[in-house]
Protein backbone atom coordinates (compact mmCIF):
# COMPACT_ATOMS: atom_id res chain seq x y z
CA UNK A 1 0.00 0.00 0.00
CA UNK A 2 1.13 3.54 -0.69
CA UNK A 3 1.45 6.13 2.05
CA UNK A 4 2.16 9.78 1.34
CA UNK A 5 3.01 12.63 3.70
CA UNK A 6 3.79 15.96 2.06
CA UNK A 7 5.17 18.83 4.13
CA UNK A 8 8.55 20.38 4.62
CA UNK A 9 10.25 20.23 7.99
CA UNK A 10 10.64 23.49 9.90
CA UNK A 11 14.05 24.88 10.68
CA UNK A 12 15.29 24.93 14.25
CA UNK A 13 15.04 28.72 14.31
CA UNK A 14 11.35 28.67 13.45
CA UNK A 15 10.78 25.88 15.96
CA UNK A 16 12.41 27.94 18.72
CA UNK A 17 10.37 30.98 17.74
CA UNK A 18 7.19 28.91 17.96
CA UNK A 19 8.17 27.75 21.46
CA UNK A 20 8.75 31.34 22.52
CA UNK A 21 5.33 32.32 21.22
CA UNK A 22 3.72 29.46 23.09
CA UNK A 23 5.53 30.44 26.30
CA UNK A 24 4.20 33.97 25.93
CA UNK A 25 0.66 32.76 25.31
CA UNK A 26 0.74 33.50 21.57
CA UNK A 27 0.26 31.28 18.55
CA UNK A 28 -3.00 29.69 19.68
CA UNK A 29 -4.91 27.23 17.48
CA UNK A 30 -7.35 29.89 16.35
CA UNK A 31 -4.79 32.55 15.54
CA UNK A 32 -3.21 30.76 12.59
CA UNK A 33 0.24 31.61 14.03
CA UNK A 34 0.99 28.01 15.02
CA UNK A 35 3.96 26.33 13.36
CA UNK A 36 2.15 22.99 13.31
CA UNK A 37 1.11 21.62 9.91
CA UNK A 38 -2.58 21.36 9.14
CA UNK A 39 -3.30 17.67 8.59
CA UNK A 40 -5.70 16.48 5.90
CA UNK A 41 -6.60 12.82 5.45
CA UNK A 42 -7.44 11.21 2.12
CA UNK A 43 -8.11 7.80 0.62
CA UNK A 44 -7.56 7.15 -3.08
CA UNK A 45 -8.32 4.30 -5.46
CA UNK A 46 -5.05 3.77 -7.30
CA UNK A 47 -5.26 0.01 -7.87
CA UNK A 48 -8.92 -0.97 -7.50
CA UNK A 49 -12.00 -1.14 -9.70
CA UNK A 50 -12.19 2.63 -10.27
CA UNK A 51 -8.46 3.34 -10.53
CA UNK A 52 -8.78 4.59 -14.12
CA UNK A 53 -10.42 7.77 -12.81
CA UNK A 54 -9.20 7.45 -9.23
CA UNK A 55 -5.56 8.00 -10.19
CA UNK A 56 -5.91 11.35 -12.02
CA UNK A 57 -8.33 12.54 -9.32
CA UNK A 58 -5.78 11.66 -6.62
CA UNK A 59 -2.99 13.42 -8.48
CA UNK A 60 -5.16 16.52 -8.74
CA UNK A 61 -5.69 16.50 -4.98
CA UNK A 62 -2.02 15.99 -4.20
CA UNK A 63 -1.06 18.69 -6.71
CA UNK A 64 -3.35 21.23 -5.08
CA UNK A 65 -1.72 20.62 -1.69
CA UNK A 66 1.73 21.06 -3.23
CA UNK A 67 0.63 24.21 -5.05
CA UNK A 68 -0.94 25.69 -1.92
CA UNK A 69 2.20 25.01 0.09
CA UNK A 70 4.28 26.74 -2.58
CA UNK A 71 2.00 29.75 -2.09
CA UNK A 72 2.90 29.78 1.61
CA UNK A 73 0.21 27.45 2.92
CA UNK A 74 -2.37 29.04 5.19
CA UNK A 75 -1.08 31.89 7.34
CA UNK A 76 2.38 30.39 6.95
CA UNK A 77 1.24 26.95 8.10
CA UNK A 78 1.87 24.11 5.70
CA UNK A 79 -0.72 21.56 4.68
CA UNK A 80 0.18 17.93 5.34
CA UNK A 81 -1.69 15.38 3.23
CA UNK A 82 -1.84 11.95 4.81
CA UNK A 83 -3.17 9.55 2.20
CA UNK A 84 -3.17 5.94 1.09
CA UNK A 85 -4.51 3.69 -1.65
CA UNK A 86 -7.51 1.73 -0.38
CA UNK A 87 -8.08 -0.14 -3.68
CA UNK A 88 -11.85 0.53 -3.59
CA UNK A 89 -12.33 -1.79 -0.61
CA UNK A 90 -14.80 -0.57 2.01
CA UNK A 91 -13.18 -2.38 5.00
CA UNK A 92 -9.81 -0.88 4.06
CA UNK A 93 -11.38 2.58 3.83
CA UNK A 94 -12.82 2.20 7.32
CA UNK A 95 -9.48 1.02 8.66
CA UNK A 96 -7.55 3.91 7.11
CA UNK A 97 -10.10 6.51 8.18
CA UNK A 98 -9.86 5.37 11.80
CA UNK A 99 -6.07 5.36 11.70
CA UNK A 100 -5.79 8.81 10.12
CA UNK A 101 -8.27 10.33 12.58
CA UNK A 102 -7.13 8.66 15.81
CA UNK A 103 -3.37 8.31 15.26
CA UNK A 104 -2.49 10.99 12.74
CA UNK A 105 -5.06 13.49 14.08
CA UNK A 106 -6.24 14.73 10.70
CA UNK A 107 -8.58 17.70 10.83
CA UNK A 108 -10.63 17.10 7.68
CA UNK A 109 -10.96 14.24 5.21
CA UNK A 110 -11.18 13.72 1.45
CA UNK A 111 -12.98 10.50 0.51
CA UNK A 112 -13.63 8.63 -2.71
CA UNK A 113 -16.32 6.00 -3.32
CA UNK A 114 -20.02 5.86 -2.57
CA UNK A 115 -19.90 2.55 -0.70
CA UNK A 116 -17.13 3.64 1.66
CA UNK A 117 -18.44 7.19 2.13
CA UNK A 118 -21.87 5.87 3.07
CA UNK A 119 -20.30 3.27 5.36
CA UNK A 120 -18.31 5.99 7.15
CA UNK A 121 -21.06 8.61 7.49
CA UNK A 122 -22.06 7.82 11.08
CA UNK A 123 -18.41 7.71 12.18
CA UNK A 124 -17.74 11.02 10.39
CA UNK A 125 -20.62 12.58 12.32
CA UNK A 126 -19.43 11.16 15.63
CA UNK A 127 -15.86 12.35 15.06
CA UNK A 128 -16.96 15.76 13.67
CA UNK A 129 -14.67 15.47 10.66
CA UNK A 130 -15.65 17.66 7.66
CA UNK A 131 -15.67 15.24 4.74
CA UNK A 132 -15.73 16.02 1.02
CA UNK A 133 -16.02 12.90 -1.09
CA UNK A 134 -15.77 12.08 -4.79
CA UNK A 135 -19.12 10.37 -4.31
CA UNK A 136 -22.09 12.55 -5.22
CA UNK A 137 -24.74 10.32 -3.70
CA UNK A 138 -27.90 12.26 -2.82
CA UNK A 139 -28.03 10.42 0.52
CA UNK A 140 -25.09 12.54 1.71
CA UNK A 141 -26.59 16.02 1.25
CA UNK A 142 -28.99 16.38 4.19
CA UNK A 143 -27.21 17.90 7.23
CA UNK A 144 -29.93 16.53 9.51
CA UNK A 145 -28.65 13.05 8.66
CA UNK A 146 -25.04 13.60 7.51
CA UNK A 147 -23.96 16.92 9.07
CA UNK A 148 -20.27 16.61 8.18
CA UNK A 149 -20.58 15.43 4.56
CA UNK A 150 -20.36 18.06 1.81
CA UNK A 151 -21.04 17.52 -1.93
CA UNK A 152 -19.23 19.81 -4.39
CA UNK A 153 -21.02 18.83 -7.63
CA UNK A 154 -24.59 18.03 -8.68
CA UNK A 155 -25.57 14.75 -7.03
CA UNK A 156 -25.73 11.62 -9.14
CA UNK A 157 -29.51 11.89 -8.91
CA UNK A 158 -29.44 15.46 -10.18
CA UNK A 159 -27.01 14.47 -12.94
CA UNK A 160 -29.35 11.68 -14.04
CA UNK A 161 -32.40 13.95 -14.07
CA UNK A 162 -30.52 16.66 -15.99
CA UNK A 163 -29.35 14.04 -18.51
CA UNK A 164 -32.91 12.75 -18.88
CA UNK A 165 -34.23 16.27 -19.41
CA UNK A 166 -31.72 16.67 -22.21
CA UNK A 167 -32.66 13.29 -23.72
CA UNK A 168 -36.37 14.13 -23.80
CA UNK A 169 -35.66 17.41 -25.59
CA UNK A 170 -33.25 15.66 -27.96
CA UNK A 171 -35.90 13.06 -28.80
CA UNK A 172 -38.43 15.75 -29.62
CA UNK A 173 -35.90 17.82 -31.58
CA UNK A 174 -35.30 14.83 -33.86
CA UNK A 175 -38.99 14.83 -34.79
CA UNK A 176 -39.94 11.69 -32.87
CA UNK A 177 -43.44 11.23 -31.47
CA UNK A 178 -44.30 9.81 -28.09
CA UNK A 179 -41.59 9.29 -25.49
CA UNK A 180 -38.20 7.52 -25.75
CA UNK A 181 -37.25 4.37 -23.91
CA UNK A 182 -34.41 4.54 -21.39
CA UNK A 183 -31.99 1.95 -20.01
CA UNK A 184 -29.30 2.04 -17.33
CA UNK A 185 -25.98 0.26 -17.81
CA UNK A 186 -24.36 0.64 -14.43
CA UNK A 187 -21.43 -0.23 -12.22
CA UNK A 188 -22.61 -3.10 -10.01
CA UNK A 189 -22.07 -1.20 -6.74
CA UNK A 190 -23.69 1.42 -4.49
CA UNK A 191 -22.10 4.02 -6.78
CA UNK A 192 -23.79 2.54 -9.85
CA UNK A 193 -27.19 2.25 -8.21
CA UNK A 194 -27.12 5.60 -6.41
CA UNK A 195 -29.19 7.68 -8.89
CA UNK A 196 -31.54 5.01 -10.19
CA UNK A 197 -34.57 5.45 -7.94
CA UNK A 198 -34.61 9.22 -8.43
CA UNK A 199 -33.99 8.87 -12.15
CA UNK A 200 -36.79 6.36 -12.53
CA UNK A 201 -39.18 8.53 -10.52
CA UNK A 202 -38.44 11.44 -12.85
CA UNK A 203 -38.74 9.34 -16.01
CA UNK A 204 -42.08 7.83 -15.06
CA UNK A 205 -43.39 11.27 -14.04
CA UNK A 206 -42.76 12.30 -17.66
CA UNK A 207 -44.72 9.36 -19.03
CA UNK A 208 -41.65 7.24 -19.82
CA UNK A 209 -41.72 3.50 -19.23
CA UNK A 210 -39.66 2.36 -16.23
CA UNK A 211 -36.06 2.24 -17.51
CA UNK A 212 -34.39 -1.14 -17.81
CA UNK A 213 -31.61 -1.65 -15.27
CA UNK A 214 -28.63 -3.74 -16.38
CA UNK A 215 -25.51 -4.11 -14.22
CA UNK A 216 -22.08 -4.28 -15.83
CA UNK A 217 -20.14 -7.17 -14.25
CA UNK A 218 -16.93 -6.05 -12.60
CA UNK A 219 -13.94 -6.89 -14.73
CA UNK A 220 -16.03 -7.80 -17.79
CA UNK A 221 -14.18 -7.92 -21.10
CA UNK A 222 -17.30 -8.17 -23.26
CA UNK A 223 -20.61 -6.44 -22.61
CA UNK A 224 -22.34 -7.81 -25.70
CA UNK A 225 -24.85 -9.89 -23.64
CA UNK A 226 -25.87 -6.84 -21.63
CA UNK A 227 -26.19 -4.66 -24.74
CA UNK A 228 -28.20 -7.33 -26.53
CA UNK A 229 -30.62 -7.33 -23.60
CA UNK A 230 -30.92 -3.55 -23.79
CA UNK A 231 -31.34 -3.61 -27.58
CA UNK A 232 -34.10 -6.21 -27.28
CA UNK A 233 -35.82 -3.95 -24.77
CA UNK A 234 -35.76 -1.21 -27.40
CA UNK A 235 -33.89 1.50 -25.50
CA UNK A 236 -33.18 4.70 -27.40
CA UNK A 237 -30.89 6.16 -24.70
CA UNK A 238 -28.47 4.28 -22.45
CA UNK A 239 -27.38 6.12 -19.30
CA UNK A 240 -23.93 5.00 -18.17
CA UNK A 241 -23.33 5.33 -14.43
CA UNK A 242 -19.85 3.85 -14.48
CA UNK A 243 -16.19 4.73 -14.83
CA UNK A 244 -14.39 5.19 -18.13
CA UNK A 245 -13.04 1.73 -18.95
CA UNK A 246 -16.28 -0.30 -18.85
CA UNK A 247 -18.15 2.59 -20.46
CA UNK A 248 -15.71 2.63 -23.38
CA UNK A 249 -16.07 -1.13 -23.69
CA UNK A 250 -19.86 -0.79 -23.90
CA UNK A 251 -19.61 1.88 -26.58
CA UNK A 252 -17.24 -0.22 -28.69
CA UNK A 253 -19.33 -3.37 -28.24
CA UNK A 254 -22.47 -1.50 -29.34
CA UNK A 255 -20.69 -0.43 -32.54
CA UNK A 256 -19.69 -4.04 -33.21
CA UNK A 257 -23.32 -5.08 -32.77
CA UNK A 258 -24.51 -2.39 -35.15
CA UNK A 259 -26.68 -1.05 -32.33
CA UNK A 260 -27.43 2.61 -33.05
CA UNK A 261 -28.22 4.03 -29.62
CA UNK A 262 -27.44 7.28 -27.83
CA UNK A 263 -25.04 6.76 -24.94
CA UNK A 264 -25.18 9.32 -22.13
CA UNK A 265 -22.39 9.27 -19.54
CA UNK A 266 -22.72 10.70 -16.07
CA UNK A 267 -19.70 12.29 -14.39
CA UNK A 268 -17.23 9.41 -14.02
CA UNK A 269 -17.18 8.32 -17.65
CA UNK A 270 -17.65 11.77 -19.23
CA UNK A 271 -13.94 12.48 -19.47
CA UNK A 272 -10.90 12.29 -21.72
CA UNK A 273 -10.12 8.72 -20.67
CA UNK A 274 -13.32 7.55 -22.36
CA UNK A 275 -12.31 9.23 -25.64
CA UNK A 276 -8.81 7.74 -25.45
CA UNK A 277 -10.17 4.22 -24.87
CA UNK A 278 -13.14 4.29 -27.24
CA UNK A 279 -11.37 6.21 -30.00
CA UNK A 280 -13.54 7.12 -32.98
CA UNK A 281 -16.45 5.16 -31.48
CA UNK A 282 -16.76 7.86 -28.80
CA UNK A 283 -17.93 10.42 -31.37
CA UNK A 284 -21.45 11.58 -30.53
CA UNK A 285 -21.46 10.28 -26.96
CA UNK A 286 -23.15 12.79 -24.65
CA UNK A 287 -21.99 13.46 -21.11
CA UNK A 288 -22.88 15.25 -17.90
CA UNK A 289 -19.62 17.09 -17.10
CA UNK A 290 -19.74 18.89 -13.73
CA UNK A 291 -16.14 20.23 -13.80
CA UNK A 292 -14.97 22.27 -16.79
CA UNK A 293 -11.29 21.77 -17.59
CA UNK A 294 -11.38 24.76 -19.95
CA UNK A 295 -12.48 27.27 -17.30
CA UNK A 296 -10.21 29.99 -15.95
CA UNK A 297 -9.94 28.16 -12.63
CA UNK A 298 -8.66 25.03 -14.35
CA UNK A 299 -5.76 26.81 -16.01
CA UNK A 300 -3.84 27.17 -12.75
CA UNK A 301 -4.17 23.44 -12.05
CA UNK A 302 -3.17 22.32 -15.52
CA UNK A 303 -0.26 24.77 -15.75
CA UNK A 304 1.04 23.58 -12.38
CA UNK A 305 0.84 19.98 -13.62
CA UNK A 306 2.77 20.96 -16.73
CA UNK A 307 5.47 22.74 -14.74
CA UNK A 308 5.90 19.81 -12.35
CA UNK A 309 5.63 17.11 -15.03
CA UNK A 310 2.69 15.48 -13.24
CA UNK A 311 1.42 12.50 -15.22
CA UNK A 312 -2.35 12.20 -14.93
CA UNK A 313 -2.92 10.29 -18.16
CA UNK A 314 -4.32 13.24 -20.09
CA UNK A 315 -7.52 13.21 -18.02
CA UNK A 316 -7.72 16.99 -17.69
CA UNK A 317 -11.28 17.16 -16.34
CA UNK A 318 -10.67 14.45 -13.71
CA UNK A 319 -7.40 16.03 -12.56
CA UNK A 320 -9.15 19.40 -12.26
CA UNK A 321 -12.01 17.72 -10.40
CA UNK A 322 -9.66 16.41 -7.71
CA UNK A 323 -7.86 19.76 -7.48
CA UNK A 324 -11.15 21.67 -7.14
CA UNK A 325 -12.64 19.40 -4.50
CA UNK A 326 -9.54 19.74 -2.34
CA UNK A 327 -9.49 23.51 -2.85
CA UNK A 328 -13.03 23.78 -1.44
CA UNK A 329 -12.10 21.75 1.64
CA UNK A 330 -9.05 23.95 2.17
CA UNK A 331 -11.14 27.12 1.64
CA UNK A 332 -13.17 26.15 4.72
CA UNK A 333 -9.99 25.81 6.78
CA UNK A 334 -8.59 29.10 5.49
CA UNK A 335 -11.76 31.08 6.24
CA UNK A 336 -12.02 29.57 9.73
CA UNK A 337 -8.53 30.84 10.55
CA UNK A 338 -9.22 34.20 8.91
CA UNK A 339 -12.25 34.58 11.18
CA UNK A 340 -10.00 34.04 14.20
CA UNK A 341 -11.63 30.76 15.17
CA UNK A 342 -9.98 27.66 16.55
CA UNK A 343 -9.35 24.96 13.96
CA UNK A 344 -11.85 22.30 14.95
CA UNK A 345 -14.04 20.11 12.80
CA UNK A 346 -17.15 21.77 14.18
CA UNK A 347 -15.87 25.27 13.41
CA UNK A 348 -14.84 24.31 9.86
CA UNK A 349 -18.26 22.74 9.28
CA UNK A 350 -19.98 25.93 10.46
CA UNK A 351 -17.68 28.01 8.28
CA UNK A 352 -18.51 25.98 5.17
CA UNK A 353 -22.22 26.43 5.91
CA UNK A 354 -22.00 30.20 6.38
CA UNK A 355 -19.15 31.49 4.20
CA UNK A 356 -21.39 31.97 1.17
CA UNK A 357 -20.54 31.13 -2.43
CA UNK A 358 -17.09 29.68 -3.14
CA UNK A 359 -15.86 30.85 -6.53
CA UNK A 360 -14.18 28.10 -8.57
CA UNK A 361 -13.44 30.51 -11.45
CA UNK A 362 -15.87 28.80 -13.77
CA UNK A 363 -14.86 25.18 -13.13
CA UNK A 364 -18.32 24.81 -11.59
CA UNK A 365 -21.03 27.24 -10.71
CA UNK A 366 -20.20 28.87 -7.34
CA UNK A 367 -20.34 26.24 -4.60
CA UNK A 368 -22.56 27.19 -1.68
CA UNK A 369 -23.58 25.20 1.38
CA UNK A 370 -26.09 26.08 4.08
CA UNK A 371 -27.01 24.62 7.45
CA UNK A 372 -29.94 22.83 5.78
CA UNK A 373 -28.39 21.81 2.46
CA UNK A 374 -24.95 20.36 1.77
CA UNK A 375 -25.50 19.94 -1.98
CA UNK A 376 -23.20 22.73 -3.11
CA UNK A 377 -24.09 22.81 -6.83
CA UNK A 378 -27.38 21.95 -8.53
CA UNK A 379 -26.89 22.80 -12.21
CA UNK A 380 -24.54 21.69 -14.97
CA UNK A 381 -24.05 21.67 -18.73
CA UNK A 382 -24.36 18.74 -21.08
CA UNK A 383 -21.47 17.98 -23.46
CA UNK A 384 -20.97 15.88 -26.59
CA UNK A 385 -17.83 14.32 -28.03
CA UNK A 386 -17.11 16.16 -31.27
CA UNK A 387 -13.88 15.63 -33.20
CA UNK A 388 -12.34 13.88 -30.23
CA UNK A 389 -13.18 16.53 -27.62
CA UNK A 390 -15.95 17.22 -25.14
CA UNK A 391 -17.91 20.26 -26.38
CA UNK A 392 -20.70 21.97 -24.44
CA UNK A 393 -24.08 21.59 -26.17
CA UNK A 394 -26.35 23.26 -23.59
CA UNK A 395 -26.34 26.08 -21.10
CA UNK A 396 -26.64 25.19 -17.40
CA UNK A 397 -29.57 22.89 -16.68
CA UNK A 398 -31.04 22.42 -13.21
CA UNK A 399 -32.64 19.25 -11.90
CA UNK A 400 -34.88 21.21 -9.54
Amino acid sequence: MHRRQRWLGLSSIVACFALLLAACGGGGAGSGASSEPIKIGAIFDLTGATADVGTPYARGQIAFIDWKNEQGGINGRRLQLISEDYAYQVPRAEELYTKFVTQDKVLVFSGWGTGDTEALKSKITEDKIPFISASYSATLTNPAETPYNFIVAPTYSDQMIIAMKWAIEDWKAKGNSGMPKFAYLINDSPFGRSPLSDGTAFATSQGIETPLEVPSPRGATDLTPQLTQIRDYGANYIFLQNVSSPAALAIKNAKSLGYDVQFVCLNWCANEILIKLAGADAEGVVGAVPFSHEAEGAKVALEFARQKNIDYGGADSTFVQGWTAMSILVAGIERTLADGKELTGENIKNTLETMGAIDTKGVTLPVQFTSTDHAGVKSMKMFRVQNGKWVAITDFISAR
